[in-house]
């Protein structure tokens, strides 16, 4: 059949004149070049006259309309003299097709061409109608706007919900570009379609806890429920073992004792110091726990335990393992930093209750748990870390993803980071299963850094929609562009010069790559700042320094915020002991952990039963002129008692001080 037939029988639909470019000269697999149309001189500019890069061009044949990217730009041979005869071409990138009804009309778009544009074939702006299609989510009922197309603003952006946590996400860029912002954004746009789901949010930085309002459970060290015996057995030994150079000898010992001590809390049948015939009868039953087994056990069986075998060992080098472990745990428990895991006075199985906080079951209104990591001590937070990552993919394998939960994993270069000597490996281990199964069992990963390049690959691999924002190192770029589809890798061009908010966006979860602007959060939805303003603040003279006082308070109370707060000065007059009590009242006072750990049972029995009305016991008025001495009054007995820290046998009650009082008969 005659080709000029055809174009009668099907002529192409006419075009906007004002939007054509030039014609195509040259195609290849997946390229296109376009030689743009000369200028007249002789008329003025006309607005979108030139492409710029990442602008989207539409090819139009008989059966399709093909849209290509701009990738570069160039003029091959410059001339001096007028730029009228120079030539001018247009690279492109060709992503994929509109289909079009039968009046030609642009139906759907779908990724990839099936029909190639042909030499001479015209290209043009694409218009407005034609990019709503490109970025269209064939799912919209579980897609949210998130922000606009860079090209045209009029286009919204949206992401499907589904692919973006199904398949994991990542949001990268330099530090000040507005990574929180994006988070926050995403994160509250997701909620507000889906009140019921279920987030828990990994906030070094504490500045997330305004973002979500009352959506929001914020759990911080000071309310935080992690008991102890929810670590796996290398997550215990780097609590209280660490990496001291005996660290193999110690972590056999406790190997040994701590399925023997989930057998005793299990049997319901705590051991005594005489115990070791009960020790040896109980070895049978530790086969039924292991180390790793998520059960209660009590520390105190753990040091009578530790007691019984230092009683059976001679030889002083064998038994330093066992003195270690045993002034470790004693002072450890202490600690009121440790009291998020070691600070309950009685150990109760209420792991179903630690799940359902954290995973937010039921919601009842708060659909994102917020864990502020900053106050935990540094030497924990690791583990604090990999402990949550872990019984989130635990609970959704043993769930069976009944449950989905999206774990939001801010400044991931610390906790997964490219150098196998950094970081620790559980944490790594954990995050990096969610990365690899997660999917499975409807757990999902959200990944922010600003430091891509320190990054373990294997993590940022599986991360299927990605949010590249700012980047000005070279490292970093390469690991975005080494991420990017070959059909979008001219967008990473623009990494570096991009504004704040901006990124490029392509994945799973967007229609097509494209460079974003996202939407502005309300003004009570930003996150914290945390840059200071030295400008202005540097303009003000401080005058009052009582804030100092305040500073320094919250500075001491970081490494005993609970049981300062449990402790009440008295003012007692003289005594007997003088300067030795004196001294001692104070170096209680200015360290619980000292001076309380060791008050003999006479003391421990009064206090559990106080005669609730008879007068607190107080030391006789002071003489005038004397020095009071400051002492110690537990608020409660329950609070002396988890001051102490756990239960202990006769032998170790000695040398009880004097300085606390307490109710008596």
């Amino acid at each position: 059949m005659n080709p000029a037939s055809i174009a009668e029988k099907d002529p192409a639909p006419k075009e906007d004149a004002t939007r054509q470019m030039g014609r195509i000269v040259s195609v290849t697999g997946s390229q296109a070049i376009v030689l743009l149309d000369p200028h007249d001189p002789n008329k003025a500019p006309q607005k979108n006259a030139n492409p710029e890069l990442g602008t989207l061009l539409a090819i139009r044949s008989h059966s399709s309309i093909v849209i290509g990217m701009v990738s570069a730009l160039s003029v091959p041979v410059p001339s001096h003299e007028s730029a009228a005869n120079e030539m001018h071409i247009v690279e492109l990138e060709l992503l994929g097709e509109l289909s079009l009804d039968e009046s030609g009309e642009p139906l759907t778009f779908r990724r990839g061409v099936s029909v190639y544009p042909c030499l001479g074939n015209r290209a043009r702006l694409a218009t407005r109608e034609e990019l709503k299609h490109v970025y269209s989510i064939s799912t919209t009922n579980s897609a949210v706007r998130i922000g606009s197309l860079q090209q045209d603003s009029a286009i919204p952006t949206m992401v499907a919900i589904d692919e973006l946590l199904g398949k994991h996400f990542a949001i990268l860029g330099t530090t000040g570009t507005g990574k929180s912002c994006v988070v926050a954004l995403i994160l509250r746009a997701i909620l507000k379609k889906n009140p019921q789901a279920h987030m828990v949010l990994l906030d070094p930085h504490n500045e997330y806890s305004s973002c979500f309002g009352n959506q929001a459970e914020i759990i911080t060290p000071n309310d935080l429920n992690l008991p102890f015996w929810l670590m796996t057995f290398e997550e215990t030994i780097e609590v209280l073992i660490g990496n001291q150079s005996n660290r193999e000898q110690d972590a056999n010992v406790l190997a040994e004792l701590i399925p023997l001590a989930k057998s005793y809390y299990a049997a319901k049948n705590t051991p005594s110091a005489s115990g070791r015939s009960r020790l040896q009868r109980h070895a049978t039953d530790t086969g039924i726990f292991t180390v790793d087994t998520p059960v209660p056990y009590r520390i105190s069986d753990v040091i009578i335990l530790l007691q019984e075998k230092m009683g059976d060992l001679d030889q002083r080098a064998t038994l330093a393992p066992y003195k270690r472990l045993k002034i470790r745990l004693e002072a450890i428990t202490q600690d009121p930093r440790y009291s998020f895991m070691f600070g309950n006075l009685t150990v109760h199985d209420d792991m179903a209750s630690v799940l359902c906080r954290l995973f937010r079951i039921p919601v009842n209104g708060k659909p994102i748990t917020i864990i502020e990591l900053t106050g935990f001590p540094s030497e924990v937070t690791n583990v604090v870390v990999s402990v949550l990552c872990r019984m989130t993919f635990d609970f959704g394998l043993w769930s069976e993803g009944y449950v989905p939960i999206t774990l939001i994993c801010e400044e991931a270069h610390r906790y997964v980071p490219k150098d196998t000597r950094l970081g620790f490996e559980p944490t790594k281990r954990a995050i990096s299963r969610i990365a690899k199964e997660g999917r499975k069992y409807g757990v999902s990963l959200g990944i922010i850094t600003q430091r891509p390049a320190d990054l373990d690959a294997t993590i940022l691999s599986q991360c299927n929609t990605v949010f590249a924002m700012r980047m000005t190192n070279e490292r970093d770029q390469e690991i975005v562009k080494a991420a990017i589809s070959d059909a979008a890798t001219s967008l990473m061009e623009f990494i570096p010069s991009m504004r704040d908010r901006e990124a490029i966006a392509f994945g799973e979860g967007l229609a097509l790559p494209g460079r974003i602007h996202f939407d502005s959060l309300p003004e009570h939805a930003l996150p914290k700042r945390g840059a200071a303003s030295f400008s202005d603040q540097w303009t003000k003279e401080i005058t009052n320094t009582e804030f100092i006082e305040s500073v320094v308070a919250r500075w001491r109370a970081a490494s005993a915020p609970e049981t300062i707060a449990d402790l009440t000065i008295l003012e007692p007059g003289n005594s007997e002991n003088g300067d030795r009590q004196e001294n001692a009242e104070l170096t209680a006072s200015q360290n619980p952990a000292h001076g309380l750990n060791n008050f003999d049972r006479r003391n421990s029995t009064d206090i559990q039963n106080p005669a609730p009305d008879h007068p607190d016991r107080r030391s006789a008025d002071p003489t005038p002129g004397s020095k009071p001495a400051p002492s110690i009054r537990l608020k409660s007995p329950a609070e002396a008692l988890r001051i102490n820290g756990i239960a202990r046998s006769s032998s170790d009650h000695e040398n009880a001080p004097e300085n606390i009082t307490e109710k008596q008969d």
